[in-house]
């Protein structure tokens, strides 16, 4: 049941210095607390006795106020430094997340849903958080403090008395055990249904705009209200858990007074115990309602918190199988072969990439061009190590990619992909992401290259213009030459253009290609597109179908065979460009 305590032993070993100051307040503490029943055991015998002389009084009440001033001084400590720790727990743990999330690639997020991620980043994670500050607390209570009043109630008062009224404590902890282990796996079935719904949650809110041109509002409230039901169940399941430790441990206590009552009295009136001694039993007792109670709460926490740290770790755990990294640097600017290299995604039956071989030296625009689903942008994400290698070898300066580091290699690339993707920040923000202090004439030359001046300023803002979440306040277009922008401005070595000017029209997609073909003139640019003007100007364009290199050749010598596909979709495309 504990094993929660030994997973998170390297993070107390850590802060072992705070967790010591911690335990041994609340042990100084606990022990203090003890001393107001027992003093009062004195002065009521004293009184009954009339023994009890004002000088008496007196020192019995300066030890009763030093105590409990003690006590409220060092329970201040000790709850700071405790809960302080379960702080410390969350920011660790947060870090690890994120930082983990960060390296993870395209097979991890397709084993863990976004929703099911977020709720192990909060919910879970605060389950587990509890448990190195609230669940420690509980866990001292429901041990030494325990222990340490039931050795006072046996040696101070009696030991008879203290045997009988504790009869009912085995049986507690026998049913507490049968409870615990239900609630570890209710709770585990809630936490996947919050994950559940908020996968709902986060569909929707992405795609309302689709939702709404469908009128499919309904239906999606109906869904959502169906995922909230079954969220209540089944955190109702747990509740009813959780309800059932208070009353059998309160009925069970009940009896523990009984028994102390009845037994007590007899006691009293054989002499073998003084009424004093048995109001401070009594009060003694009242004390144990606490540790007891805690019991069923460090159950409840040790389980759901177990369950949430197995979460937690299965995250941290999981790999996204990609191969161990090189540590070379990349010391001049790269030529990229592909040597016959294939590749299948892991879920695909069949590859998505077949024996691919290209050359690409240093300088040159090679345009990617193919239906949909040939594979084009399968290719450029081995380039970018989204996924695990294939079959065969890429090298860059002749030498295997996986010699590199992924930073040496992503330093080296600049890529803009198919579904743009812009932050909650201002445009300024969004272009010069990775760039570190990105001088304004940088910035503005870099708008220039993605012929976004002119949106630029229509903009009430301008660079400041806030674009909102994922860019919703700009169009398509907008989005796509601020993902460009971005790109441009690292004036990586290697530029990977994924379809990148779907959304402009042809004057500017024109514009924009004869910018890139002048500033890039010595530097590696693959452009994947649909309209072949994009790449009329590429020193090689190579064609793709069923993840094979059907056609490769200038456009000029692709044009030459009529029979081919590049041949047949020019011609439907200038056909197009001329009816408009």
């Amino acid at each position: 049941m504990l094993t929660v305590f030994k997973d998170l032993k390297p993070f107390f070993k850590e802060n072992k210095k705070r967790y010591t100051l911690a335990i041994l307040g609340m042990l100084s503490d606990n022990l203090l607390i003890l001393v107001p029943p027992y003093i009062l055991g004195l002065v009521i015998d004293a009184i009954y006795q009339q023994t009890l002389t004002i000088e008496q009084l007196i020192r019995y009440s300066i030890v009763f106020f030093v105590v409990v001033s003690l006590s409220y001084v060092i329970g201040a400590m000790w709850i700071f430094q405790l809960f302080g720790g379960s702080n410390l727990l969350t920011r660790d743990l947060r870090r690890q997340l994120m930082n983990h999330f960060s390296k993870m690639r395209a097979i991890f997020y397709e084993k863990f849903r976004t929703g099911d991620l977020m709720a192990r980043a909060t919910n879970d994670l605060r389950a587990v958080s509890e448990m190195a500050g609230f669940g420690v607390m509980v866990f001292m209570d429901s041990t030494l403090f325990l222990g340490s009043i039931i050795l006072v109630m046996f040696f101070t008062v009696s030991w008879k008395l203290t045997l009988v009224s504790l009869l009912p404590l085995p049986l507690l902890g026998w049913i507490l055990k049968i409870l615990g282990d239900k609630v570890n796996k209710r709770f585990k079935a809630s936490q996947d249904a919050f994950a559940d719904i908020n996968d709902e949650v986060l569909e929707a809110v992405e795609g309302v705009r689709v939702i709404r041109a469908y009128v499919q509002e309904q239906s999606k409230q109906e869904q959502f209200e169906e995922r909230t039901e079954d969220v209540l169940a089944k955190n109702i399941a747990v509740t009813k858990i959780n309800s059932t430790f208070q009353p059998i441990i309160t009925i069970l206590l009940g009896v523990s007074y009984f028994i102390a009552f009845g037994y007590g009295a007899m006691l009293v009136s054989s002499n073998a115990l003084s009424i004093g001694e048995l109001i401070s039993f009594q009060v003694y007792l009242g004390m144990v309602v606490w540790p007891v109670q805690s019991i069923g709460e460090l159950i409840n926490l040790v389980e759901q918190g177990s369950a949430s740290l197995e979460r937690v770790n299965e995250v941290l755990d999981a790999s996204d199988d990609m191969e161990e990294y090189g540590t070379q640097k990349i010391t001049s600017q790269p030529s990229v072969q592909f040597d016959n290299v294939s590749f299948k995604y892991p879920q695909s039956p069949d590859y998505n990439l077949k024996n691919v071989s290209l050359t690409v030296p240093a300088g040159m625009t090679v345009g990617i061009v193919g239906k949909t689903g040939s594979g084009k942008t399968t290719l450029i994400k081995q380039l970018l190590r989204l996924y695990p290698l294939g079959e065969g070898k890429i090298l860059l300066e002749g030498k295997n990619i996986k010699e590199y580091s992924l930073d040496e290699i992503h330093s080296k690339i600049g890529y803009v992909p198919q579904e743009y993707i812009l932050f909650s920040r201002s445009v300024r923000d969004n272009i010069s992401f990775g760039v570190e202090e990105a001088s304004e004439e940088s910035i503005l030359n870099a708008i220039k290259m993605a012929n976004l001046e002119d949106d630029i300023k229509r903009m009430p803002e301008g660079l400041d213009t806030l674009v909102g979440e994922k860019g919703v306040a700009l169009s398509g277009g907008q989005k796509q030459r601020i993902s460009l922008a971005r790109a441009l401005l690292l004036n990586p070595d290697i530029l990977l253009l994924d379809d990148t000017l779907s959304a402009v029209d042809a004057k500017t997609e024109k514009n924009i290609i004869n910018t890139i073909q002048t500033v890039r003139r010595e530097k590696t640019t693959f452009i994947i597109t649909h309209r072949l003007s994009a790449i009329h100007h590429a020193d090689w364009i190579i064609v793709l179908e069923d993840g094979k290199i059907i056609d490769e050749g200038t456009h000029a010598s692709l044009i030459e065979d009529e029979n081919s596909w590049y041949y047949a979709q020019f011609e439907r495309q200038k056909l197009k460009e001329e009816s408009i």
